[in-house]
């Protein structure tokens, strides 16, 4: 990662409007026009470059902004979608056939587990949840019909982390597609880089930043986003997850950005992590040296953009996680929402929000506990400022 920077790859696109504009104009069509029938007949056949058809095929802004997030990701090309579901579900159908198997870490975005647990099954397709830090008991979860092995860079909500270049060995000796859904690491990591064969970003959530609009991207090989669009059997073509040209617009515009706010989610969410532990809380950072993976995460990232906007605390209940995250909130100090990479900060408790897919046993079995908070650390200028009103609130409903 030390000698890729993505920031810079992006820096390097230039796209010029029709007019001159130092934006790509925005083709708000959804179906265009051919000066002959034969390029028609080519272009869906796949043979007319810089042909448009349908905007469900391909719009000028999609691929705009597909370029960008493959260079970003340091992959040959890219393919957005019009939520980070729309991108995620199209890549295991690609993958996968009926009698195929999957195994995917156990502590992934409740959407994705759902998917995995209670849709995949009607399709014959088997997922196997497992420790994702633990290598023996992925490799020994393989069998002659695994297809894909499906893991988050750092899981959602438990921020544990992948290693991702073992993870790749492993899909290489079994030949394994690699799956790396990278939304928490933007910059800080390119699981392309360190061996995976497909990077999936929820473009909702940090790239974006704005908490406007839904996204997904797919990056990958060429010839992977080749089948993914192929209008006869192609995923992503013919389930029909298209993102409109002008979310894409707005997207590409935030991603420009992208760089100088991740730094200041990491730097912030580092401060914040060290004081709560400081202070006798129950934290988990990647960042913090008391994490388990730790070492293992700094290896992996790009220095520059630091260890991530994520953090949780656990304060011990149910209760006690509302009554502060509602105090927290009446102070001015965040939202109680889910999702996450708004320029202010984000808190909720997963296991009765974004992982309430999750059944409460599996839950209790991978550590999710009722009292957990997922913070998602805003851009906030005066970081000290924030953490003594947060320890006022922490103190008020007894946490401190």
């Amino acid at each position: 990662m030390r000698n890729f920077n993505p920031a810079d790859k992006i820096q390097d696109l230039q796209y010029f409007g029709e007019f001159g504009g130092v934006n790509p104009s925005i083709s708000d069509s959804s179906t265009y026009t051919f000066l002959s029938a034969k390029t028609m007949f080519d272009t869906f056949e796949g043979n007319a470059e810089g042909c448009y058809l349908y905007s469900r095929h391909s719009s000028p802004m999609n691929l705009y902004l597909s370029k960008a997030l493959a260079a970003m990701e340091g992959t040959e090309s890219a393919n957005v979608a019009a939520s980070g579901m729309g991108a995620i579900t199209p890549v295991l159908l690609q993958l996968c056939n009926a009698g195929d198997e999957i195994v995917s870490s156990r502590t992934i975005y409740g959407g994705t587990y759902a998917f995995m647990k209670n849709m995949l099954p009607k399709w014959n397709i088997t997922t196997h949840f497992v420790d994702i830090t633990k290598l023996d008991v992925v490799e020994a979860a393989i069998n002659k019909y695994t297809k894909v092995l499906y893991c988050e860079t750092v899981s959602n909500p438990l921020l544990e982390v992948a290693n991702i270049k073992a993870l790749a060995q492993l899909a290489q000796k079994y030949q394994l597609k690699l799956v790396v859904d990278n939304t928490f690491s933007p910059l800080s990591v390119a699981p392309a880089l360190l061996g995976a064969d497909v990077v999936i970003h929820s473009l909702t959530k940090f790239i974006n930043g704005s908490s406007d609009t839904v996204g997904g991207v797919i990056c990958g090989t060429q010839a992977f986003i080749d089948d993914l669009k192929n209008v006869n059997n192609g995923a992503s073509m013919l389930l029909g997850p298209t993102m409109d040209s002008l979310r894409s617009a707005s997207i590409l515009k935030n991603l420009r950005t992208l760089h100088i706010r991740m730094k200041q989610h990491s730097y912030n969410a580092k401060y914040l992590a060290e004081k709560f532990e400081n202070d006798g809380l129950k934290v988990v950072y990647p960042g913090l040296e008391s994490h388990p993976s730790h070492q293992l995460y700094k290896d992996m990232i790009n220095p520059e953009y630091g260890f991530g906007g994520m953090m949780t605390l656990d304060v011990g209940t149910l209760d006690k996680a509302n009554e502060l995250m509602e105090m927290m909130q009446n102070e001015n100090l965040g939202y109680l929402a889910v999702s996450l990479g708004f320029y202010k900060t984000l808190f909720s408790a997963p296991g009765t929000s974004t992982s309430s897919e999750i059944p409460l046993e599996e839950q209790a079995q991978m550590g999710l506990t009722d009292g957990l908070i997922r913070f998602s650390i805003g851009l906030d200028n005066d970081i000290e400022r924030t953490y003594q009103m947060m320890k006022n609130c922490m103190k008020k409903v007894g946490v401190l």
